[in-house]
């Protein structure tokens, strides 16, 4: 993007008590299919919500985003573009709309079961929210942003969360500038001077929506890839004396675009992570805490503010290694992915994993295993954690983990 492990619900979850939303309901995504990927962990996640949520970093965030393009259709230099808004979209879309629409191949990593949390074969959660931008140019609108809540399979450390946030951005051109551009053939489009509007349209609305978030800054663009744009940039800017990735952008792909009914017309999309700019404009240091239901996180929020996050406990962390062979002792067939133990902790253990670290790997020179050894970092931001219970979660682990066909040193 533009960015059959099944086990009780883990304890150390944190509960919501705020209102959930209507898509909060855990049997809608652990349907008994032989390849449902999905943990009990994660549908719990589902509905959260946390970007309706007026006061809360994310919800902030997503409303200065929307705030900025509404102003655009009311600036001196507007062009009569609104953009309509969508933000309660359903999580569970078909891999059509999640890969196909979107020129991703079926061999592309992140359509593998390792990367996405599969309902079916053909049913997910969404990846990004790039998966609703065929639906919503299909049906004629010509200008939106798309939010909500996305869902990967990846690790665990104080940036990366299986469930995130994303501001899918989407403007198509008016055929009368466009016109130009009609009869040709791919190397005369990317050259052509409609090419060049549009992309300079691109980066000067989104230069101006970094602006609008962090003050004037400096900014640089990168060329990139997307199978969907083409072509395609990430935009960095200067802050806190470093340059940082803040999205990825692009004009859109023609076949994306005859593959949406819309092939009569050009445009542009963005997408954007709302945790990555949340951590950075509230100085908020783990990912985890936007999901806690902690008053002292929460009253340090209010709508339409951005202010610097207080840390308001540091609980020393409890670190305990794991260590096995990535296959059975009766073969050296290695089928083993590191996202499955990935997602064996995170099961057992919910939001007390702050982070996990290969610390050591080989392969015996012998019998041609290969052994892994990973350290677990455990650490609540709410409470100290006691030896006996994370033994207690670690013994979990280790008979968890034994179930990807692992043998344990």
């Amino acid at each position: 993007t533009f960015s059959t492990l099944k086990t009780t619900t883990p304890q150390a979850c944190t509960p919501s008590l705020a209102p959930l939303g209507k898509y909060a309901d855990p049997s809608r995504y652990l349907q008994p299919h032989p390849n449902n990927n999905i943990t009990p962990h994660i549908a719990s996640l589902v509905g959260r919500d946390l970007h309706l949520r007026p006061s809360h970093p994310i919800g902030i965030i997503r409303s200065k985003i929307q705030e900025y393009f509404a102003s655009l259709s009311t600036s001196s230099t507007a062009d009569g573009t609104t953009y309509k808004i969508f933000d309660a979209e359903d999580p569970i879309v078909t891999t059509q709309q999640c890969f196909d629409d979107l020129r991703i191949p079926p061999d592309h990593p992140g359509r593998a079961p390792s990367d996405t949390y599969y309902i079916t074969d053909t049913k997910l959660l969404r990846t990004h929210t790039s998966a609703h931008q065929s639906q919503h140019l299909r049906s004629g609108v010509d200008a939106f942003l798309c939010c909500g809540d996305v869902y990967r399979r990846d690790e665990i450390d104080a940036t990366h969360y299986p469930a995130f946030h994303q501001m899918e951005g989407v403007k198509l051109m008016s055929t009368e500038a466009m016109i130009g551009a009609n009869g040709l053939n791919e190397e005369e489009w990317l050259q052509s001077p409609e090419c060049q509007l549009i992309e300079a349209d691109l980066k000067a609305t989104l230069e101006g929506l970094m602006d609008h978030l962090f003050g004037p800054t400096k900014k640089r663009w990168n060329e990139d890839f997307f199978p969907f744009t083409q072509p395609s940039f990430e935009l960095e800017i200067y802050h806190n004396d470093e340059w940082m990735e803040v999205l990825g952008c692009g004009v859109i792909h023609e076949q994306v675009l005859y593959l949406s009914n819309r092939s009569d017309r050009r445009g542009w999309a963005f997408g954007l992570g709302l945790e990555r700019l949340a951590m950075i404009l509230f100085k908020i240091p783990d990912i985890r805490l936007f999901w806690t239901e902690d008053e002292r996180f929460h009253r340090q929020f209010k709508e339409g503010k951005i202010v610097e996050f207080q840390p308001y406990s540091k609980f020393p962390p409890v670190f305990k290694d794991i260590a096995f062979w990535t296959s059975d002792k009766h073969t050296t067939s290695d089928n083993f992915v590191e996202n499955d133990f990935f997602d064996i902790v995170r099961s057992t253990a919910g939001d007390l994993v702050e982070r996990i670290e290969l610390i050591d790997s080989f392969t015996h020179p012998k019998t041609g295993r290969s052994s892994r050894c990973y350290r677990i970092s455990y650490r609540s931001m709410d409470r100290n954690l006691t030896n006996e219970e994370i033994d207690g979660l670690q013994f979990k682990v280790r008979d968890e983990t034994s179930t990807l066909g692992c043998e344990l040193r």
